[in-house]
């Protein structure tokens, strides 16, 4: 239907072909015959003249033909040399981004220096001074030693696995003075209860002699939540004083609807976060919370919860946990016993399922008879392999004490977990091992992490199953705990449920007295540095 104008260069005409006809730019603006400049008075009408002769001069010449016809001709050639050329023109007129040139600095001597940088605004700790810094004269005399200030505030902070005698030995606390008021807190309580975290306000006196440590003249802090421990010199003697805090231990209880979501609903009627965290792994266990909870249920929540008189809040575990469906109880749960687990109303404990997945991934090779991927011949397979990614966390499936951690021929880096009842479970092929030998672990606790040691292509898990120490099919087995109360620890339980039952929800959020002897201490740190007041 179309085609190009140079493709079809003939044409038949009465049985002969003639060429096609082709006008140039040239042809097109030139006039037939001989073209006659006539007299031009006005300027802007002789540069029109002269503007259309050199155009069409260049027309002529056509510098610019199309270069996808006639590769290699001279006329491509000469395009090829327009495009080079204007591609060069285009290089060299390439704006240049190179920083501007500003006035020169301004020559200053030591003297101008000192003058400029007494009069700028800059903190003290980056070395600023002010008015004007004038050079030592023959009236200074240089000082044996630098006098020391009489007394020193600071704040230590015992850190994790650290002690407290080495606290305050780093914080100029002398050897001997550390140990004995290591020895006076340690009187008051355990130094281990002491939380790591803790900061401790220290003031130091006057050294005696040059070469002897600061005496310790204060010390108080924050001992436990319910217990304040301070310590000053009273007659050159150190004496300790407890000071202990009201605390309000009333549990927090927070009841509501569902609604669209249990977690949002919970967390906006004030629970803790952790709080409401624990309330649907001990629901769960028994609830599906996705199909079997309603919008129109009711969540109950009990929270142990503590509140000092200087202010300080500490929400603690989840004590109860309960869900209602047309105001009667459905789900009740207390925690109960050193273990923290959940037991019903009746005394029953929680039922814990083992985990069939000791990691989240899909199973790549079950247990039986297969080739084996790396010695390549048919053997057995004595458990399933899960694919997981490197360095996966590895959970224990139940409750045990470790048999074994440490490397085992192809299975690598191996765990083996004793359940009891003859019941074991391996783990292998890890990266690294988190359990040592005769721990307990519990259902969940992480042991390893996945890896590719021993005899293993790549990353994942590989878990065996053993029943009287023979191995066995890990996906015939799932573990089940139920535990009952009896006798006395049923009444104690029992009891226990009925007084949390009594807690009106938001009990815990009235007021409080406050302590009168904190109420008087400054709120500004440099105030309570300055006018530290000694309990007694």
């Amino acid at each position: 239907m179309f085609k190009d104008r140079t493709s079809d260069a003939v044409e038949s005409v009465a049985g002969g072909e003639l060429p096609a006809a082709q006008l140039t730019h040239a042809q097109i603006l030139q006039e037939p015959g001989p073209r006659r400049i006539s007299r031009i008075s006005n300027f802007s009408e002789r540069y029109g003249e002269w503007r259309q002769q050199l155009s069409l001069r260049l027309s002529g010449r056509d510098l610019a033909p199309d270069l996808a016809q006639d590769i290699g001709s001279a006329r491509w050639l000469r395009g090829v040399a327009t495009l080079i050329g204007l591609s060069g023109l285009a290089l060299a007129a390439w704006p240049d981004f190179s920083p501007l040139t500003a006035a020169p600095a301004m020559q200053m001597d030591r003297a101008e220096l000192d003058e400029f940088r007494s009069q700028t605004i800059m903190p003290l700790a980056l070395g600023a001074d002010s008015g004007r810094r004038m050079a030592a004269t023959q009236a200074v005399v240089p000082l044996k030693s630098a006098p020391e200030r009489p007394r020193l505030d600071l704040v230590a902070t015992l850190s994790t696995g650290d002690s407290f005698e080495r606290m305050l030995q780093r914080a100029g606390v002398g050897p001997a003075e550390a140990e004995r008021v290591a020895q006076m807190v340690g009187g008051a309580m355990p130094l281990e209860d002491i939380k790591p975290g803790t900061q401790v306000d220290i003031t130091l006196g006057r050294r005696p002699a040059a070469d002897t440590p600061r005496p310790l003249d204060a010390l108080s802090f924050r001992a436990r939540f319910d217990l304040e421990l301070a310590l000053d010199r009273q007659g050159g003697r150190l004496a300790l004083h407890p000071h202990p805090i009201k605390v309000d231990a009333t549990p927090l209880r927070i009841r509501g609807k569902v609604g669209s979501s249990l977690y949002r609903s919970a967390r906006a009627a004030g629970a803790p976060a952790r709080a409401v965290q624990q309330y649907l792994r001990a629901i769960g266990q028994d609830v599906d919370l996705n199909r079997a909870i309603a919008s129109g249920d009711e969540f109950d929540l009990i929270v142990d919860y503590k509140r000092a008189a200087t202010g300080e809040v500490e929400a603690g575990d989840l004590l109860y946990a309960g869900l209602l469906r047309d105001g009667k109880p459905r789900e009740q749960l207390m925690r109960w016993g050193k273990d923290g687990r959940y037991f019903e109303a009746s005394g029953v404990g929680e039922q814990r399922s083992g985990l069939i997945a000791p990691v989240p991934g899909r199973v790549t090779s079950r247990y039986g008879m297969r080739k084996h991927p790396i010695l390549g011949y048919t053997r057995m397979h004595a458990g399933i392999d899960f694919r997981a990614s490197y360095g996966t966390p590895i959970h224990a499936v139940s409750d045990g004490t470790v048999q074994f951690a440490g490397r085992h021929g192809g299975h690598g880096n191996f765990v083996k977990i004793a359940h009891g009842n003859g019941l074991a479970t391996g783990y292998a092929h890890m990266s690294k091992i988190a359990v040592k030998n005769g721990a307990h672990v519990t259902r969940g606790q992480v042991i390893g992490y996945v890896g590719a040691t021993g005899l293993a292509t790549g990353p994942h898990l590989h878990y065996e199953m053993y029943r009287n120490g023979k191995t066995v099919n890990p996906a015939s087995v799932s573990f089940v705990t139920r535990a009952q109360l009896a006798g006395h620890e049923l009444a104690n339980f029992r009891a226990r449920l009925a007084e949390l039952q009594t807690v009106e929800p938001g009990a815990a959020l009235g007021k409080i007295e406050p302590d009168p002897t904190f109420a008087e201490r400054p709120m500004r740190e440099i105030d309570r540095l300055d006018t530290r007041k000694k309990v007694g």
